[in-house]
């Protein structure tokens, strides 16, 4: 979104009646956290808050902010959140304390002599999450979003600092150099934003996504800000109108219940614009109603109330108390189109609904009887029980980061299950996702679904009020080709592990045969040798085991001929050739089994095609082992072959490919005229070719190259293809593009 579209560009502030953030003092003292506290539980004992104030102030005393401020003013304020947020407090003690550790002399053990074991386990993981240093910005950004849900595991409140710290932090962002500005606040999007979103922290989630719309979008945010100043009278005016008329429809009604009206948040229009690819003056819906009642069937008396008064917007409508958003939010929400023909937004709630809407997950955690829960023990707290199976699966932190985007970073959508119970999958979910979602096993055997009762293809993206039925099959296995569209960090996980699982018994198997393979040619038996010997061989050459030497072999690492030297006398290993003296015959009959490695299709996870020639079933072909990537398949007449070492050169032949499609390149020259593009691709689908990609270039002569990546099965499709395109009117030339450097 170029800002040059916004003729003036705008969100607003809340009314007064729906404030946008947490209200914070000007100068935040301890006597106003300790007000807020007694004002939400007046026989809370307090004492622990004073000393733990008494000892941050010593703790940080000389110590000053960017701004200039007392350093002790940051931790005051992360603490006066957590009270708004209506932690316990230990948690507010320990957001007073949160950086003693980190910033002073004082230790965990000083802690937890001080104030007890609960308020150092926060702080202690606090600590641990801010002082970890990584090689890279990615790695630590993925192992930070790591250390957090573990966190999470034992204790909520760990995070509940870390998300009052980043919010404080992100407030005082000005202070900062630019560099940084935008570096915290890409972070804060990317992570933040998205566990406050998970945990139900609504009002924290609104107001870190503009504080960082702020700095990631300056110019955008001042005109939106701008537009705020010369109309926020007229909206004003209108959200008091549309009031009006709601409490009239409640009083009439016999309905008690509060009426809040706002303007929604910058970001939120911004998204609006950017999906919608609008500017300001056309988005409409940017006006947002809450209704608060009571009871449940008077949510449903108000919602019946406003859509005979107002024309809903079809589509709009979701209800969330009958089947709650997995952060346990609850609402009905409908779009209508008000007297003016201005559209507008209508969230109806209980009392019980808004308080878990605003404080989330912290309204669960407030004041229990023992202090504190673990996440692990709240059943509403599935999707945390799943990242930490993900964490116990996947040890690479930037892969596991990767699978959290997809699930904890999405929109999520409801389907049904046959036997109609509901469960939660991210937006773009598929079948596959589904099926793993019901059990590993039944993802895994994965081989057709059924969606409201029609079969679908197992990449069909799933809606909201789906019911899905799997299809399964006991030969069935994942496919490589899945992770392409699934969506779901437990379908992605374990298609990997598969994979992974696949790939080193292939490498094994591999590397045993090409052992084999060159000891006949070294005169070495190697069948011979015992499992003793075996391990004896690849611990001398470090390795843990005989199959880690034989998986190194597959994939490359080490040469067979390096393998094989140490089992030759001394002598003989030092007069050995350094290669093979002849180069295999290429261009000779397809191999035996015996003699090569079968190609059964591109599915095969050590085999992969060289981009520079593009084989394709009927080509004459020939394998390079390269290393750390398995065997590539060229062309016998690709022109990188004299370039390669020959003792990597292996014979391969093709099996397993039928109805396979393999991508290949064509190069078409034609008379720049009308309809010629439109003849070729015709021609491309009466052939059942897909066109995969294309360029096209147009001279000064009047002719113009055209470049397609196509799909076919076999060199008979593609040859096939070339002659009848080559018949067409204004054709000048069709050739099959191969050459270039190998990718």
């Amino acid at each position: 979104m170029q800002s040059s579209a916004l003729k003036s560009t705008a969100s607003s502030p809340e009314t007064s009646d729906a404030p946008v953030r947490i209200f914070i003092p000007a100068v935040v003292r301890i006597q106003d956290i300790i007000d807020k506290v007694r004002s939400i539980q007046q026989d809370a004992d307090t004492t622990l808050l004073q000393r733990a104030y008494v000892y941050a102030a010593q703790a940080h005393a000389g110590q000053v902010r960017l701004s200039g401020e007392p350093y002790l003013s940051h931790p005051l304020a992360v603490a006066y959140i957590l009270a708004d947020m209506r932690m316990d407090e230990a948690t507010i003690a320990s957001g007073l304390l949160h950086d003693t550790v980190e910033d002073t002399d004082t230790t965990v053990e000083d802690i937890d002599k001080m104030f007890g074991p609960d308020v150092a386990q926060i702080v202690d993981g606090v600590s641990k999450i801010s002082l970890m240093k990584f090689e890279s910005k990615e790695e630590a950004q993925a192992e930070n979003i790591r250390k957090m849900i573990l966190a999470m595991a034992e204790d909520m409140q760990v995070l509940m600092v870390k998300l009052a710290d980043r919010l404080h932090n992100m407030r005082t962002l000005e202070f900062q150099k630019p560099h940084k500005q935008m570096r915290i606040a890409q972070e804060t999007m990317d992570i933040y934003v998205p566990l406050a979103n998970r945990l139900g922290l609504h009002r924290i989630k609104l107001e870190l996504e503009d504080l960082s719309f702020m700095y990631l979008k300056p110019d955008i945010y001042v005109q939106m800000s701008d537009w705020l100043d010369r109309n926020f009278a007229q909206d004003n005016q209108y959200i008091q109108r549309i009031r009006s008329d709601l409490r009239t429809m409640l009083d009439e009604a016999g309905i008690h219940g509060e009426i809040l009206g706002r303007i929604k948040h910058k970001y939120s229009i911004y998204k609006k614009m950017l999906q919608q690819n609008l500017t300001l003056d056309q988005v409409h819906d940017i006006l947002a109603f809450r209704v608060i009642v009571n009871e449940v069937k008077s949510c449903y008396a108000v919602l019946g109330l406003v859509h005979s008064a107002w024309k809903s917007v079809q589509g709009r409508f979701k209800d969330y108390i009958s089947m709650p958003k997995a952060n346990m939010y609850q609402s009905l929400h409908t779009t209508v189109v008000g007297p003016e023909g201005e559209r507008f937004e209508i969230q109806i709630r209980t009392w019980e609904m808004d308080r878990m809407a605003e404080h989330g997950v912290a309204s669960h955690w407030h004041y229990k009887e023992n202090g504190r829960i673990a996440a692990k023990n709240v059943a509403q707290f599935a999707w945390l029980h799943e990242l930490l199976d993900w964490q116990k699966q996947e040890s690479n932190s930037k892969e596991f980061m990767h699978s959290l985007r997809f699930d904890m970073f999405k929109d999520e959508i409801y389907v049904f299950t046959p036997r109609g119970d509901v469960l939660e999958l991210p937006e773009g979910a598929t079948p596959v996702d589904f099926a793993f979602m019901i059990h590993s096993k039944v993802g895994a055997q994965t081989s057709g679904a059924k969606v409201n009762g029609k079969l679908v293809p197992i990449n069909t993206r799933l809606r909201s009020g789906d019911s899905v039925e799997i299809i399964t099959d006991p030969n069935r296995h994942p496919s490589r080709d899945w992770l392409k569209f699934i969506k779901t960090a437990k379908a992605r996980t374990y298609i990997n592990n598969y994979i992974r699982t696949e790939e080193r018994t292939r490498s094994i198997s591999l590397g045993r045969e090409m052992l084999e393979k060159q000891g006949r040619r070294m005169g070495i038996n190697f069948l011979k040798l015992k499992e003793i010997e075996l391990e004896e061989l690849a611990e001398e050459l470090k390795f843990k085991s005989a199959e880690e030497m034989f998986s190194a072999v597959g994939y490359a690492r080490i040469t067979p001929r390096k393998v094989l030297n140490r089992l030759m006398p001394k002598e003989e290993e030092l007069a050995a050739p350094s290669s093979e003296a002849a180069r295999p015959e290429l261009e000779t009959a397809a191999p035996q089994k015996s003699e090569g490695v079968v190609i059964s299709g591109v599915d095969d996870v050590l085999v992969r095609f060289a981009g520079c020639c593009t084989p394709i079933p009927g080509d004459h072909i020939v394998g390079y082992i390269s290393r750390g990537r398995g065997i590539t398949v060229h062309t016998c007449d690709c022109v990188n072959l004299p370039n390669m070492e020959p003792e990597r050169l292996i014979p391969v032949y093709w099996e397993g490919h039928a109805g396979r499609p393999y991508p290949s390149r064509i190069s078409i020259v034609a008379d720049n005229k009308p309809g010629v593009l439109a003849g070729i691709a015709a021609v491309l689908a009466e052939n059942s070719v897909n066109i995969d990609s294309g360029q096209i270039r147009s001279h000064v002569d009047g002719k113009t190259i055209i470049d397609f990546t196509v799909e076919v099965t076999d060199v008979a499709q593609l040859y096939q293809t070339i002659d009848v395109i080559s018949k067409l009117e204004h054709i000048v030339e069709v050739s099959r593009a191969s050459g270039g450097a190998e990718n």
